[in-house]
């Protein structure tokens, strides 16, 4: 990049009213013959100033000062020059000016960014994210520009005013004006937190507000039924017709864990004979993409068989006749209370019992309903599934059987 002529010169530019003394203190930037002038928004008479210098005359406590700040904001030219040179940008009085009043190309909007990463993510639905993905990003950027409204009264916000407090004034307005509960409120800044390193990994933040924030999630017991529960469930002699779908789509998910949409999209295509000749679903989780093989135990091949000829299953080429979410987990409430059940049935229950009470307290292996499950991690599947206290009684039992040894 070529060296330009440059060149800064404070003065005192005229007022419209003549008969006052005071005139506003200006700064002449000059790059290549071609200026700008800046106010200081600083005010001094025309007698105790210097126009050859740019300074004002005298040794008074009021002249040190003003100097001092002339000095300084001389400085932040000088600074606004090299920030432009930097960052490659071309260097001319009137991109300096702009740098200074805050009108520069480089101003970056926190919703803005948010807004162009929720963009990308949509066009690439189907290939790089799921639709849920997508989904939970809009609903992130929906909380994050409610929360500058509430704290700051804009509609968008530098990223600049990124830092520390904002990130714990956030997670304080989640808790108490969302009334969120602490790992919502985790999940929700973790979002955010994608969208903030993505700045810092552009230059755009020259730190990571989050550094030194944990964002720890509380551990939570999940409900499960126990096999008892399941029995009551399945032998129970539902009079509508509506609620033994329900119940047996219910099941079906208790004994293949399988989520409620991936239920939902399942095709008979999706059943095919397994390594060990037996029938299997081949999918993947629509939540993650991971591909799913599970082997279908009898209780669930069962349910399969009885809906085969179903009018629903054969009109629109699915495995079970599946309503909407609302409406099964509304159902199922009912079958909770016709069952005489005091757990809040949902359809997320019945991942959590195959996890634990159908494979793990029967002795499978971990990393083996991990696979099952779909998880990317076998840490996914140690916070998913808890241990059970039958197995742990089957442990204690055995264990008590060699100490008496």
């Amino acid at each position: 990049m070529l060296e330009k002529s440059f060149g800064i010169m404070f003065f005192l530019k005229p007022t419209k009213n003549k008969k006052v003394n005071e005139r506003y203190i200006y700064a002449r930037v000059t790059v290549d013959g071609s200026s700008k002038e800046l106010s200081t928004k600083r005010l001094w008479t025309q007698e105790g100033w210097d126009p050859s210098r740019g300074r004002a005359i005298g040794n008074r406590e009021e002249v040190k000062q003003l100097n001092g700040f002339l000095d300084t904001f001389q400085i932040k030219i000088y600074e606004a020059k090299k920030i432009l040179m930097d960052n490659y940008k071309d260097v001319t009085a009137e991109s300096i000016k702009n740098y200074l009043v805050g009108k520069s190309d480089d101003r970056r909007f926190i919703l803005e960014i948010f807004q162009k990463h929720n963009d990308k993510v949509e066009a690439l639905v189907g290939t790089d994210f799921a639709s849920g993905t997508l989904q939970r990003y809009k609903t992130s950027l929906d909380h994050t520009r409610s929360f500058i409204q509430w704290k700051f009264k804009k509609d968008d916000l530098e990223i600049k005013a990124l830092n520390y407090e904002f990130i714990s004034d956030y997670e304080f307005w989640f808790k108490t004006v969302r009334k969120c509960s602490h790992n919502t409120t985790m999940k929700y800044l973790a979002n955010f937190k994608k969208i903030v390193l993505s700045c810092v990994k552009k230059d755009w933040l020259q730190k990571d507000p989050f550094m030194g924030y944990q964002l720890i999630k509380k551990d939570v017991v999940r409900s499960i039924l126990s096999k008892e529960e399941l029995q009551i469930i399945n032998n129970k002699d539902l009079s509508m017709e509506r609620l033994k779908i329900v119940r047996d789509v219910f099941l079906f998910c208790c004994y293949t864990g399988l989520a409620y949409i991936d239920v939902k999209n399942l095709r008979k295509s999706h059943i095919q004979i397994g390594i060990d000749g037996e029938q299997w679903i081949f999918t993947q989780r629509q939540k993650t993409e991971t591909p799913t093989r599970l082997p279908l135990l009898p209780q669930a091949l069962a349910i399969v068989n009885k809906y085969e000829s179903h009018p629903q299953c054969i009109s629109k080429d699915c495995l079970l006749p599946v309503l909407s979410n609302q409406k099964m987990n509304s159902y199922l409430k009912e079958i909770a209370d016709v069952c005489g059940i005091d757990k809040p049935l949902t359809f997320h229950i019945a991942r959590h019992t195959f996890a634990t009470t159908i494979t793990l307290g029967n002795g499978v292996p971990i990393e083996t309903v991990s696979k099952m499950l779909g998880h990317k991690s076998l840490k996914q599947t140690q916070h998913y599934a808890k241990i059970l206290d039958t197995k742990i009684s089957s442990d204690m039992k055995k264990l008590r059987g060699i100490l008496e040894e």
